[in-house]
Order: structure tokens, then C-alpha cells, then sequence
């Protein structure tokens, strides 16, 4: 609707145009009209297509190379550049001609006393002349410079043994030296003294269920070739100062049982067993020190109701003992 609106408006627009071209050919002397209002801006038209892309032009030749441009003027002088570094020390120039000889220098002072010279020969003695009188003491002269150092005398005697001094620090050990020759063989020499103690001894059928609280009267002696275990006593004495390992192994029945190991009247380990019905098993063992005259036991601890050890024919209940190692 709009475009034709506006094409309308193009033809009426012509039309008018036309008009007056005839009245001006028909009119030879009158005067223009009145110009009319201007009419209304009419819409504006649509944006044309764009055209399609041309091709290509051809390539256009290469022209000639030019002649070389005439050198131009001089530039001013640039700004002063900055002051370089340093550069290295040069190698030092030829030795240059001696100078002239300078004027003699001003006396120097008097130098130090030298050092005697040494003691001339003895003179002839002169011809005696007539005695003259004794002059006077003269003065005391000056200390004279000491003289050179004399040649050492003969050693002298050997002095008295002195009085021993403190004992030194131990000094820092010294380096590992070489292995020496092998000595001869040496003559046998007497066997060495081995301390031995041990002992293993066991309840019999007269011993089993001993007495509570006192020592337990092991009569049946497995090994006590030192006699260091007393069968009537119970008790072991130490008769080799050392380390110990004891043991007991016991066969329970009838009652609960319950032991301590015993050291000179200290109790050291308790084992316990409550018997049910069949015969148990129980076990105790440690290691001691002891010194001379120690005693060692085993002993019931609880009353007669925990003395069940048993021994029979079929059973048995030890006790032993070993020195590991003397002092």
C-alpha cells in the first residue's frame, strides 16, 4: 500500500511538472505563480538488493623499478652520548731514561752500638819498669752487653729418684699396630677349676601331701652330685656365687594346690591349681641371682586344703635346680 501510495504521489508530481512547461511556452510576459507548500515527505522505499559480485579483475602488470633517489641532506648533530665505562688497565709502558742524580741527602744520626768484636791475641808482656805507686780505685763502669752464648758443659751426675707425680690422664688410643709374630707354643697348663651346682629331686608315696606353710622334704634325689640340695631339710643352699634357674613341676590330686618358691624367708613366685575331678598338671619356674649361703625352697602356702601334691608309682611331682653362670 505504501509503494503505491508513492508511486502516485512520483506521477502526480511529473504530471505538474509537465503542466507548467506548457504554460510557460503558451505564456511569453507573465509573472510566476505563487510557489506552492511543499508537499509531505513521502515514505522512504525499500532497500535494494544487493548485486551479485563481479569476478575477478586480471592481474595488472608489474611496473618498471624506479631510479635510485638522489642522497639527501646532512642530519643535525645528535645529542652527546653518555660516558662509557672504564675500560681495563693497560699493560705498563717501556722503562723511561733515568733521571737526573738529586743532591745529597742530610747526615743520619748516629747508629746504635755495635756488638763486641771479638778478643784479640794476647800482647808480649813489656819490660819491667820501676814500681810505680798504687793507683786509686777507680769507678764502677758501666754493665757491659752479655755475651754470646756459652757451649754446654759436661752432663752432671744422676739425681735422686723423685718423688712420684699424679697420675696422668688416660691418652687417646693409638693406632692398631701390626700383627706380630707367632710365639711359640706354651707348655700345658693346668686344667681349669669349673664351678658346678645342680640339683632334681621328686615326692614319694611317704612325702606327697607334705605340711603346709614350711619347707617341702623332697626325699627322692634324681641328681644332686654336689649335695648343694639337703634331702632333710628340703632346702638348697648356694654354695657358688651366680645366676640360677629353678623349676617344679607338680602333679595335682584330691585337693587344689597352691606353692611358693622361697629365697632366705621371701616369698618370689606362687602357683595355684583348683583339682576337679582327674589329676592336673602344674608348672612353675624363674631365674635368680644368689650369693653364698642363699637358701632356696619350695613350700605349701594356704593350709591343708592346698597341699595336693601327689606322687605315686605312676606319678611324680620334682623340683630341680642349675647354676646358668658364676660371678
Amino acid at each position: 500500500g505504501v509503494c503505491r501510495i508513492a508511486l502516485l504521489l512520483l506521477l502526480l508530481v511529473i504530471w505538474c511538472a509537465a503542466q507548467q512547461e506548457d504554460q510557460r511556452k503558451g505564456c511569453v510576459c507573465g509573472y510566476p505563480g505563487i510557489p506552492g507548500d511543499p508537499g509531505h515527505n513521502g515514505s522512504p522505499g525499500r532497500d535494494g538488493r544487493d548485486g551479485l559480485r563481479g569476478e575477478k579483475g586480471d592481474t595488472g602488470a608489474h611496473g618498471q623499478k624506479g631510479d635510485k633517489g638522489d642522497l639527501g641532506t646532512v642530519g643535525p648533530a645528535g645529542l652527546k652520548g653518555k660516558r662509557g665505562e672504564n675500560g681495563e688497565r693497560g699493560p705498563p709502558g717501556k722503562l723511561g731514561p733515568q733521571g737526573v742524580q738529586g743532591p745529597m741527602g742530610l747526615k743520619g744520626n748516629k747508629g746504635e752500638l755495635g756488638l763486641p768484636g771479638p778478643q784479640g791475641i794476647k800482647g808480649d808482656f813489656g819490660p819491667t819498669g820501676p814500681q810505680g805507686q798504687k793507683g786509686e780505685t777507680g769507678l764502677q763502669g758501666d754493665r757491659g752487653i752479655q755475651g754470646p752464648l756459652g757451649s754446654p758443659g759436661r752432663p752432671g751426675p744422676k739425681g735422686d729418684i723423685g718423688v712420684p707425680g699424679h697420675k696422668g690422664s688416660i691418652g687417646y688410643r693409638g693406632e692398631r699396630g701390626n700383627r706380630g709374630e707367632k710365639g711359640d707354643k706354651g707348655e700345658k697348663g693346668d686344667a681349669a677349676v669349673t664351678s658346678n651346682s645342680a640339683f632334681s629331686v621328686g615326692l614319694t608315696a611317704q612325702t606327697k601331701l607334705p605340711a603346709a606353710n614350711a619347707p617341702i622334704r623332697f626325699d627322692r634325689i634324681i641328681y644332686n652330685q654336689q649335695n648343694h640340695y639337703d634331702p632333710q631339710t628340703g632346702r638348697f643352699t648356694c654354695s657358688v656365687a651366680g645366676t640360677y634357674y629353678f623349676t617344679y613341676h607338680i602333679t595335682v590330686y584330691s585337693r587344689n594346690v597352691k606353692v611358693v618358691l622361697m629365697k632366705n624367708g621371701a616369698k618370689i613366685i606362687h602357683t595355684m591349681d583348683n583339682y576337679q575331678s582327674s589329676e592336673d598338671q602344674a608348672a612353675g619356674g624363674t631365674v635368680l641371682h644368689l650369693e653364698m649361703g642363699d637358701k632356696v625352697w619350695l613350700q605349701v602356702a594356704g593350709g591343708e586344703l592346698f597341699n595336693g601334691l601327689f606322687a605315686d608309682e605312676d606319678d611324680d611331682t620334682t623340683f630341680s635346680g642349675f647354676l646358668i653362670f658364676a660371678d
